[in-house]
């Protein structure tokens, strides 16, 4: 959905996990629809020590709306990895099995906030693993003054150099609020205003990026100037080639994401899936995944074992970070329709 599609590269495909044997027929097993890059065995070792004889594979998936329409048509899944703000479809469509908490050895260390977010009716549904945001990645040396504002994506001066992300939800919500309006309670005034805002700001794009690879090429490369709607790790990635360029904090707020795992119901055997989430969970396996990616870490506990420069990228230090960070909200199955619909309209014009 706003993460991802940087390991869209990838192909739907079922890996099995290096263990000391292969799954034969009645063996315990899990399966993990997953993100490709999360079946690193270093984000598991726990369950791996564990059980070193359960085999583990994973399918891979190239958004939220791929893994839940997996789901939804009956796949066989033991552990998924979503993002919070699609975990309330889930439930109304009584796909995912509560998260027994008490069955977690590390669940005292996750972020209480950030847990709040994988909450249904008051009901733990999803586990948060990662977080980290919507921003804007900026060449310094292509600009003459540098953007501080969503709304400055519109700015006349960058014409022709701005990218955002091909995402109808993204894009709602950035020029909702730049237009002042509760993108997640607007009007159909105020939505046919969003979609002429977006219209409005077409002069300005180079185009629409659609996966992680393609936004971090152009930015190096200089074609793009103002990279919307990136990720903490596309800093990492452009930085790390000696490109000198600048994450962003708008006026507004940087946009938020969190992702973390659930248990569906076709799940074999829940016990053993809550056993591969608390070693997800544990303060080792979220350090490394802060360290590899600059994503925030839902274990508190990880932020000491965090490289300083990525703590200083997302801000961790500031104890009111997630307070001041505007998280995408769940949308109704009618929000989401017309959302798409909108956006589809908004490429297509002239």
């Amino acid at each position: 959905m706003l993460k991802r599609l940087l390991r869209l590269v990838v192909p739907l495909v079922v890996l099995l996990a290096t263990v000391s044997c292969a799954a034969s027929g009645g063996q315990e097993r899990l399966v993990v629809l997953d993100w490709s890059g999360y079946e690193q065995e270093v984000f598991w070792q726990g369950f791996k020590d564990a059980h070193p004889d359960v085999p583990v594979e994973w399918t891979f998936f190239a958004d939220d709306p791929e893994a839940f329409a997996k789901l939804q048509s009956g796949y066989q899944a033991d552990l998924v990895h979503p993002n919070s703000s699609w975990v309330r479809l889930y439930v109304e469509n009584d796909l995912l099995l509560p998260i027994d908490a008490t069955q977690l050895t590390n669940w005292n260390q996750i972020d209480p906030e950030l847990a709040r977010l994988g909450q249904v009716d008051g009901v733990q549904y999803l586990a948060p693993w990662e977080w980290g945001y919507n921003s804007i990645l900026v060449r310094t040396d292509k600009v003459a003054e540098m953007p501080d504002s969503w709304a400055d994506l519109w700015d006349p001066q960058y014409q022709g150099h701005v990218s955002i992300f091909d995402s109808a939800e993204a894009a709602v919500v950035v020029a909702a609020t730049v237009l002042g309006f509760d993108p997640y309670a607007m009007t159909d005034d105020q939505l046919a205003q969003v979609k002429q805002k977006l219209i409005d700001l077409k002069p300005n794009l180079l185009g629409y990026w659609t996966d992680y690879t393609e936004i971090n090429q152009q930015v190096a490369s200089g074609d793009v100037w103002v990279a919307a709607n990136t990720w903490p790790d596309a800093w990492v990635a452009v930085h790390g080639e000696g490109v000198p360029v600048e994450y962003i904090t708008p006026a507004e707020g940087r946009l938020g994401w969190v992702y973390g795992y659930a248990i569906p119901k076709s799940c074999t055997n829940p016990d053993l899936a809550h056993e591969y989430l608390d070693a997800m969970l544990s303060t080792p396996s979220m350090a490394e995944m802060a360290n590899q990616y600059a994503y925030g870490a839902s274990n508190r506990e990880a932020l000491a074992q965090t490289n300083p420069e990525f703590v200083a990228l997302m801000g961790l230090e500031d104890p009111d970070v997630l307070a001041n960070t505007v998280f995408f909200q769940a949308l109704t199955p009618e929000q989401r329709e017309a959302w798409t619909a909108l956006w589809s309209e908004v490429k297509a014009a002239q």
